[in-house]
């Protein structure tokens, strides 16, 4: 393949264009993947369309500055973004071990790029090219740009803002910001003086307008940084403020200076949608690589149909990154890319995903936009699916028979998550979904059996969960299919103990399930989740004091937040992780224990009701 087709990664691929300099570097921790699933191809794509001249530099070599300097200075501005996930959690378990691979490199390599890559990456351009216009985003820089909990070192850190030095943090998918703010600085706007745009955040000396109106004051890094009342209280606030048609600019207080997070940037139309993926993305990782990188062969074939997540899932991170508003390409442009995978090298005629955040949710919407300008709920789903939501799933029916009815494709698959209350609501969708889109399992997320684990994750009850069990065995065996269900659990969750694992292995049990792999919940920044597991308390319980200026009680907490028990130690984490695997012979001991613990050696014995024998086999 033609190198020139790729954005340029070195100076003889930008000499080859018949240019003298860039107007903007990318710098990437992932390797370069020329593909929309991927989010600084994507940006540098979509400036590429804009008229700029875009390059990349991915992975370079930290520990010196020279791979930094290899395209020169731009004309504009460097990007940063640490890859497509946080650097911590791409380098460490739920136990804190290193992981031995990194599906975003070439050959499935570990340690390609540092811990904390935003940061250690905007220091070595702030060594290259002192004065240069530095802007972070990306999932990294999303997710702690406000004061934050790090598992990982166990306490609360600054707003990566403060850390890297940079002049503007982008949060969200970015397209919108990022064309702004090149336009502006094309205009010759100083990068100072750029604070206002929508989905950025910025370090001031000053606050502007009126609080209550214009602005949140949250409780300060300082505040934060001793009191775990006034973290929960913070990010109590920043949830609450997160629709882009009613929140309000959140400030945060650093010594003498300020963090200033403008509100999130407002949906993109359906037609910005299909203007965004009809980019000419190559769908191939750049041929200077001579082996595989893992994260192109999962995502080659798939497409993505629609942004954002309504769910309000307290663990995810989804919502704070991409909105709770869904962003829908339209059929024809997605029929259009299903036309293009044909002219892909090594295409089967097997599309392996058409979906996105969530498999269900395209063209779901409030079916208000007055209740939706104004509305504040965290999930659209949860505790009830809101009255407001349409839930009409007739426009994903179609498009899956549109698809999969084109001359050439053999198959159209759902790898996406289903979240299945809502599929509930269509009989249809489902009987579509099982008789011609799963590939033999389908994999869905109950998460948790425990009523009270549910209600801190903001999911609904097992019997949910049964219930769409039971469509999917019934239309499978009337399209005489052998299909399975492959849910998903998650232990140690806030809230969770052993006693609700127990009950959990034993409903496992009992329905037959034997999952071969079992996520350890990790608190990764600015989730709900990672607060409750910080704080100890849950944020949305809380009840603000009587002489309270403001529901959320300003900057001191007088008001009550509800405790959650959360499992710290680490010998307990993995036993509620063995717990869920309790026919596995490695688990036996830690099992053992965790029985013997929580009062059950009732379950220790032979027969159907006990989890292990009295003796390891």
């Amino acid at each position: 393949m033609n190198n020139s087709n790729f954005l340029p990664i070195n100076i003889e691929e930008v000499k080859k264009r018949g240019w003298d300099e860039l107007d903007i570097i990318l710098i990437s921790g992932d390797a370069y993947i020329d593909h929309p699933s991927f989010g600084v191809p994507l940006i540098g794509r979509y400036l590429e369309s804009l008229g700029y001249r875009v390059g990349i530099i991915a992975q370079p070599d930290w520990r010196g500055i020279n791979d930094f300097k290899k395209l020169g200075r731009p004309r504009l501005f460097f990007g940063i973004s640490a890859g497509a996930m946080d650097s911590m959690l791409n380098h460490y378990t739920a136990h804190k071990k290193p992981r031995s691979d990194d599906s975003y490199s070439p050959g499935d390599k570990a340690g390609l790029r540092p811990d904390r890559t935003t940061i250690v990456y905007a220091n070595r351009v702030r060594e290259a090219y002192p004065g240069i216009p530095l802007i972070i985003g990306g999932i990294e820089a999303s997710l702690r740009r406000f004061a934050h909990y790090d598992y990982w070192e166990n306490r609360v850190r600054r707003s990566i803002l403060i850390d890297s030095r940079a002049d503007l943090l982008v949060f969200g998918m970015g397209e919108k910001q990022a064309e702004t703010i090149a336009k502006r600085l094309s205009k010759g706007e100083d990068i100072s003086k750029i604070k206002d745009i929508r989905g950025t955040a910025v370090v001031t000396s000053s606050i502007e307008g009126t609080e209550g109106k214009d602005y949140i004051l949250l409780p300060s890094y300082e505040d934060v940084l001793k009191d775990k009342k006034a973290y929960a209280l913070a990010s109590r606030i920043f949830h609450i403020e997160s629709n882009p048609f009613n929140a309000r600019a959140l400030y945060q207080k650093y010594g003498d200076r300020y963090i200033k997070v403008n509100p999130p940037s407002l949906p993109l139309s359906t037609k910005d949608m299909d203007r965004i993926y009809a980019l000419p993305f190559l769908k191939e990782q750049h041929p200077s690589y001579k082996v595989k990188i893992p994260a192109l062969e999962m995502v080659k074939f798939s497409i993505t149909i629609q942004r954002g997540c309504f769910g309000g899932c307290t663990f995810c991170s989804l919502t704070e990154h991409q909105g709770r508003i869904i962003q829908s390409r339209s059929e024809e442009s997605i029929l259009r890319e299903v036309e293009g995978l044909k002219k892909l090298k090594g295409f089967t005629g097997i599309v392996s995903d058409l979906g996105g955040p969530t498999a269900n949710m395209y063209r779901l919407r409030c079916k208000d936009r007055n209740v939706e300008s104004k509305c504040r709920r965290l999930s659209c789903i949860y505790p009830q699916i809101c009255k407001f939501m349409d839930t009409d799933h007739t426009p994903q029916i179609n498009l899956l028979r549109k698809s999969r009815g084109m001359k050439d494709i053999k198959k159209v698959f759902i790898a996406s998550g289903v979240r299945y209350d809502l599929a509930l609501k269509s009989p249809e969708y489902i009987k579509e979904l099982v008789s011609h889109h799963v590939g033999g399992h389908l994999k869905v997320a109950p998460e948790h059996t425990s009523i009270k684990v549910l209600n801190l994750m903001k999911k609904p009850d097992i019997n949910t969960f049964l219930q769409f069990k039971r469509y999917f065995d019934d239309f499978s065996k009337k399209c005489g299919k052998e299909q399975y269900i492959v849910p998903y659990f998650i232990s140690s969750h806030p809230g969770s103990n052993l006693t609700d694992m127990i009950d959990l292995a034993l409903f496992l049990k009992k329905e037959g399930f034997k999952p071969q792999q079992v996520q350890d919940f990790i608190p990764t920044p600015m989730t709900l989740s990672a607060a409750m597991y910080y704080t100890g308390y849950d944020p949305i319980d809380f009840t603000p004091p009587p002489a309270s200026p403001h529901r959320w009680g300003r900057n001191k907490v007088g008001g009550v937040f509800r405790e959650v028990y959360c499992a710290k130690i680490i010998k307990e984490k993995r036993q509620q992780k063995a717990i869920m695997r309790f026919s596995a012979p490695d688990n036996y001991y830690l099992v053992k224990e965790a029985l013997t613990k929580a009062g059950r050696k009732d379950l220790i014995g032979y027969g159907k009701d006990k989890l292990i024998p009295p003796y390891k086999k």
